[in-house]
């Protein structure tokens, strides 16, 4: 699988990523790099025990790794997730949470695909 070809499958957007970060390789390797990032790890969590502020910071820094790297649709859930804790509570939509999750997984797979290609 080609770079070109993950952001496709993604739904993202290689071109505004690449005219960001110049070069093919510098994308691939912040792609990959997207692995490592723990981000949804502390979403996950903090919602688990109720730390609202906590998981806002981490939504807040997904939102920012898919803008940055073109994962549309992972910025767009991440988005709405940041916006229902911004106010450091629950948020009223309970299924945002698995949209992000959905996102983040169907993401790392095509990455996962994209590393072992």
């Amino acid at each position: 699988m080609t770079l070109r070809e993950c952001y496709e499958k993604l739904g993202g957007d290689f071109e505004g990523t690449l005219g960001r970060l110049s070069s093919e390789k510098l994308v691939q390797r912040f792609v990959l790099k997207f692995l490592a990032d723990d981000s949804f790890t502390l979403l996950e969590e903090s919602m688990a025990v109720g730390n609202y502020s906590e998981a806002f910071r981490a939504a807040h820094t997904l939102k920012g790794v898919g803008l940055n790297l073109g994962f549309t649709k992972l910025y767009v859930v991440s988005d709405e997730m940041t916006e229902a804790l911004r106010a450091g509570e629950k948020p009223e939509n309970e299924e945002l949470l698995e949209k992000v999750r959905e996102e983040y997984h169907k993401t790392i797979d095509v990455i996962q695909e994209l590393q072992n290609s």
